[in-house]
């Protein structure tokens, strides 16, 4: 068996985590008389908000020199908040299309916009406690990481005589802290039923622990299976930990959590927040997908755990996705990202040698997995999909459910196709969520221009995140092409440079396109106003992401 030693040779060393004594994340879920109270004071700030802006309560007196006092006092507090909000937007290093788009909101209905910006801004209080994650992660993957960036250019690697591989690899090793491994085995989940069938399958093969990591968990059929699988396997005496997203996961009924607690699995929510029926898009989710269970198999992609992702929703008749089982070497560092998050959220010291066993994969397939977030030095799934666009030669295939990249990125796909590069993108025909539907609309104009061939998805919705580039990288995980997952959710994509598998993922995008109708630029440019108009919305809207 071939053996990284630059990496796992030092994979008996002792972890040191150092805790914050804050933590967010709880045990969330909530019950429905919760969720209506929260919606009920929500309503009635809302509506005195509106009132307050009307001038209804300009002549407001209690016939109390104490209580009009207070009322003054309490109206001054309040106009120094939203000054101090709009000092806040302006002076942050921020996109400033998505600055100007605020203080926009704030001057035009500046009650309002001062309780929008406070559900859906910045968080400034989950931004600093995001940074501070950054105290609780291990130095493992960055001591490795160095020490393959130091000795990279003199390693033999399959697939790396292109330079541009290269630099890909060191971009990850010191910008995602993302050390490679060879020793592995990657096979493509095409779609929900290969995923569940794939990951239950392993899941009742666990012998010591089960870890998962979910930004949806549902209460349904599948999400039930799986519930029954993790309660049957804790009564094994596997030890089993599981995170989901406090707000992805709004929906998960107390009860399910009850019966995981109740068997003996630790469960932990990630960034619970006070008001989750009206924070679908609150900032810095947790949007990872990552199981790992014994150490050895790994599990990451777009799936999440709910009944729509093998087809059975009333919205959708087929969902289309893509997911990655792994074993091997590269599962070390899926390992090390839910462990860093588990610390985190759960306030507890989880490490030793029994969660990185020797592996033994005769395979060799080269990957590295990257992680980014708030609580990262740099952007590192951004700059790496940066950079396989500015490295591609011959071509840039893309599958995002949303088309809503950063500038550079938009920018470079635009440099791409002008320049000869064969540019194709996949994207749904239908929305799964209203304004970032239309705020990928917006951007489809331009870059047809451009000479980007941009197919709509017909048969359901594709929900895959996929980029491949030539022959020579392939990249697959949990980040759309959008700001939200590019700069604001936690998310981890595995990178790989293994020949076999970047054609086992450029099968699936042909067969894609041929479930896809092309978008056509003069048909396009001749769309109604109404289209039009949904599209100026949906582009002055995203910036406030």
């Amino acid at each position: 068996m071939k053996k990284n030693f630059l990496l796992w040779d030092i994979r008996f060393i002792e972890w040191k985590f150092h805790l914050d004594r804050d933590t967010w994340g709880s045990i969330g879920g909530g019950v429905i008389l919760k969720k209506t109270f929260y919606i009920f004071v929500a309503l009635v700030i809302l509506l005195m908000s509106v009132a307050y802006m009307a001038g209804l309560f300009n002549d407001l007196s209690f016939n109390s020199p104490l209580l009009d006092n207070v009322y003054e006092g309490l109206k001054l507090l309040f106009r120094v908040n939203i000054i101090w909000i709009g000092l806040v937007i302006f002076l942050e290093n921020n996109n400033p299309s998505r600055t100007l788009a605020w203080l926009l909101v704030l001057v035009l209905i500046p009650v309002v916009g001062f309780f929008l910006y406070i559900l859906f801004g910045r968080s400034y209080r989950k931004q600093r406690k995001a940074k501070a994650k950054i105290l609780s992660d291990s130095d493992r993957m960055e001591k490795a990481a160095e020490i393959q960036s130091s000795l990279l250019e003199y390693i033999d690697l399959p697939n790396s005589e292109n330079p541009a591989n290269r630099r890909l690899m060191q971009l990850l090793l010191k910008n995602a802290k993302a050390p490679f491994s060879m020793s592995n085995e990657v096979t493509v989940l095409t779609n929900g039923l290969s995923k569940f069938n794939r990951l239950f399958g392993a899941i009742k093969r666990a012998t010591d622990h089960i870890h998962l990591e979910y930004f949806i968990i549902k209460d349904d059929h599948i999400g039930n299976e799986l519930r029954e699988l993790l309660i049957e396997k804790a009564n094994e005496g596997v030890k089993i930990r599981v995170i989901f997203d406090d707000v992805g996961s709004m929906g998960l009924s107390r009860k399910y959590i009850n019966s995981l607690k109740k068997a003996g699995i630790e469960v932990q929510s990630f960034f619970k927040v006070p008001l989750p029926i009206l924070s679908r898009d609150l900032n810095y989710r947790n949007h990872r997908k990552i199981v790992v269970i014994d150490g050895l198999i790994g599990f990451v992609g777009g799936l999440n755990i709910g009944d729509e992702y093998i087809g059975n929703s009333e919205k959708f008749e087929f969902w289309r996705d893509t997911h990655l089982e792994i074993k091997g070497e590269a599962v070390y560092a899926l390992q090390t990202i839910f462990l860093n998050d588990w610390n985190y959220v759960a306030k507890q010291v989880v490490q030793g040698v029994t969660y990185y066993p020797e592996v033994k994969v005769a395979k060799t397939s080269l990957v590295q997995i990257a992680a980014s977030g708030p609580d990262s030095e740099w952007k590192s799934i951004l700059q790496a999909f940066y950079k396989m666009i500015s490295n591609a030669v011959d071509k840039i295939w893309v599958t995002t459910p949303y088309l809503v990249p950063e500038e550079s990125i938009l920018m470079g796909l635009k440099t791409a196709a002008l320049s000869g590069i064969d540019v194709k993108i996949i994207i749904p025909s239908q929305p799964d969520h209203f304004f970032v539907y239309w705020a990928s609309q917006a951007n489809i104009q331009q870059l047809l221009e451009a000479g980007v061939k941009i197919y709509r998805y017909k048969n359901g919705f594709i929900h895959s995140k996929i980029m491949i580039v030539d022959k020579l990288v392939a990249t697959v995980g949990t980040a759309n092409l959008d700001i939200r997952s590019m700069e604001i959710n936690f998310e981890v994509n595995a990178f790989m440079y293994d020949v076999d598998v970047i054609s086992r993922l450029e099968e699936d995008f042909i067969n894609d396109i041929g479930d896809s109708i092309m978008y056509d630029l003069e048909a396009f440019k001749n769309r109604g106003i109404f289209r039009k108009f949904m599209e100026a919305m949906g582009r002055l809207v995203s910036p406030l992401q």
